[in-house]
């Protein structure tokens, strides 16, 4: 990879973090965890209070590489063929024709995913590992883009289905937005007096754009020592104390993806500890289950994590 085709997704993925910003005041942080799964190939969940403006973040990445858009709110009565479709019978051709769910999209929110039942999170499973579905026998690809926003109230847990680890170890990073600084609030209440800034959101880059940007964030090298710094990370999770469940081998692939398309944001074609310490907690803290003696006594995934990184020696 020349050092041309680096600078230009540099620039691209930060046109798409430029246009996001203009709609997301003060949350530049968020944004580019965001634009790090989304072209390193990987899902998020944000975990978050309600009005902290996570469907405008999804509603803003869509509009900024004009892609299609979906939103599902996740009931406990909605059911599979809500998100995947369902087939109805044609009277006048006398056969039974396939009407595509929400889930055929390019940007999907699935809004509060753990108030749904198990069964209906299921059904993203296939899509959000495979890129496909199937349905009465029949595989349906998606389009090349296809990144997923789930969400999930962190204090409301009435009436809700904890989703299962199988399915946290899908999501390639978790993170939250947070409230902003009261001078930002201002600013977003200034910016909503007339009309949502979003109406005026515009695309700045083109699909092929990002796909481009997705193609050389494969190309960005990581050395031999820097994959073994990521598998001893990930390793510490499984016998580190308060940890009931360690990350999967998955979760050192996520790792790896996400710090290369942290080092191409950057303007980098390598990657460098930094970049996986930038990273790291959001990539694996989800997917480990911390012992309920250790959580009741104060003691977090993400604090867990983070100590391991502390801890793990920084190859020279």
């Amino acid at each position: 990879m020349t050092q041309q085709m680096v600078q230009s997704s540099s620039e691209t993925i930060r046109k798409i973090a430029e246009n996001i910003g203009k709609v997301m005041k003060g949350q530049s942080p968020a944004i580019r965890k965001l634009l790090v799964a989304f072209v390193s190939g990987g899902h998020v969940l944000l975990e978050d209070f309600p009005g902290t403006g996570k469907t405008t973040l999804a509603k803003a990445l869509a509009l900024s590489i004009d892609v299609q858009f979906s939103r599902i709110q996740f009931t406990p009565d909605l059911l599979p063929s809500d998100i995947l479709g369902v087939s109805v019978f044609d009277q006048g051709n006398q056969s039974f024709n396939f009407h595509k769910g929400p889930i055929f999209t390019n940007i999907l929110l699935s809004d509060e995913i753990n108030r749904a039942s198990p069964r209906t999170q299921s059904a993203l499973l296939e899509a959000m590992a495979e890129n496909q579905v199937s349905i009465e026998g029949k595989t349906y690809r998606f389009d090349n883009i296809f990144f997923v926003i789930a969400t999930q109230n962190p204090v409301e847990f009435r009436g809700t289905y904890p989703l299962p680890e199988a399915q946290m170890d899908r999501f390639a990073l978790k993170f939250s937005l947070g409230y902003v600084a009261p001078e930002q609030e201002v600013a977003i209440l200034s910016s909503q007096e007339i009309r949502h800034p979003i109406e005026d959101i515009s695309a700045c880059v083109s699909v092929e754009d990002v796909l481009q940007v997705r193609r050389n964030v494969k190309e960005v090298r990581i050395s031999e020592e820097l994959k073994r710094y990521i598998v001893d990370i990930v390793g510490a999770t499984r016998g580190a104390p308060g940890i009931q469940l360690g990350a999967s081998p998955r979760a050192s692939l996520s790792l790896i993806k996400a710090a290369q398309a942290v080092a191409l944001y950057d303007g980098r074609d390598f990657v460098i500890p930094e970049h996986i310490q930038e990273i790291a907690v959001h990539a694996i803290a989800h997917r480990i289950v911390v012992d309920p003696q250790a959580r009741f006594s104060g003691v977090t995934a993400e604090s867990i994590v983070d100590d391991i990184i502390k801890k793990i020696p920084v190859p020279a």
